[in-house]
């Protein structure tokens, strides 16, 4: 562990043994650590998801392919950056993974440098991206504790709605909104409006919630 952050790993699956043993090589030259697979099996049975990485992943393989193995990943909820590696694919292959979100797509052969840059950048994608899903479910998790009523306020609040406003719809009074306002500002931590809005569309908890309730101005 470097720091506060763990070890990160490049997953390797290549069906063939001289470039999973050539480029294992390459990038452990670069100082990383590579855990390398011959089949995208092995590699489903291996993954550890609380590993930070990325996976570089050959396109055509047996049994199951690399573009496959992106849809069952994807099944799986499992969010690794993909690099794919191809001697044979064509643009049909590469533009359906950079559709299901591959973040890049090389064929061989390619240049060396230029695949450490593209491993060292889906590393530092996979470590902002677990970051932010830590933030996510942080503040779903405190969003979630709200009561009934202080949700339907937020939802109000989100909807630009005055507290007069939010009265009328609520069937409640001023006093009882200004309350609920309170206790989500000190639940939720948020020290301002500006702030409480942001941790809104960080989560996007209320896209589709509530929606019998009126918008701003109707």
């Amino acid at each position: 562990m470097r720091g506060n952050k763990p070890e990160s790993l490049v997953y390797l699956v290549d069906d063939e043994y001289a470039v999973r043993d050539s480029l294992a090589l390459l990038i452990e030259s670069a100082g990383l650590t590579v855990r390398s697979f011959a089949s995208a099996l092995d590699f489903l049975n291996d993954y550890d998801p609380l590993q930070p990485g990325c996976l570089l992943l050959d396109v055509r393989m047996p049994t199951m392919s690399g573009l496959e193995l992106q849809v069952e990943l994807a099944r799986r909820e499992i969010a690794i950056p993909i690099i794919f590696i191809s001697g044979h694919a064509g643009i049909p292959d590469s533009a359906k993974a950079f559709r299901a979100g591959a973040v890049d797509f090389l064929e061989k052969p390619f240049d060396n440098g230029l695949l450490l840059e593209r491993i060292a950048e889906a590393i530092k994608k996979d470590f902002a991206d677990r970051e932010q899903r830590i933030e996510h479910h942080k503040i779903q998790n405190i969003l979630d504790h709200l009561t009934a009523r202080e949700q339907e306020v937020l939802s109000l609040i989100v909807s630009g709605h005055s507290n007069k406003a939010m009265a009328k719809i609520l069937g409640i009074s001023n006093r009882t909104v200004e309350a609920h306002r309170a206790r989500i500002m000190e639940k939720t931590q948020a020290n301002s409006l500006a702030e409480l809005m942001a941790m809104i569309a960080h989560v996007d908890i209320l896209k589709d919630t509530f929606d019998f309730l009126p918008k701003a101005g109707h």
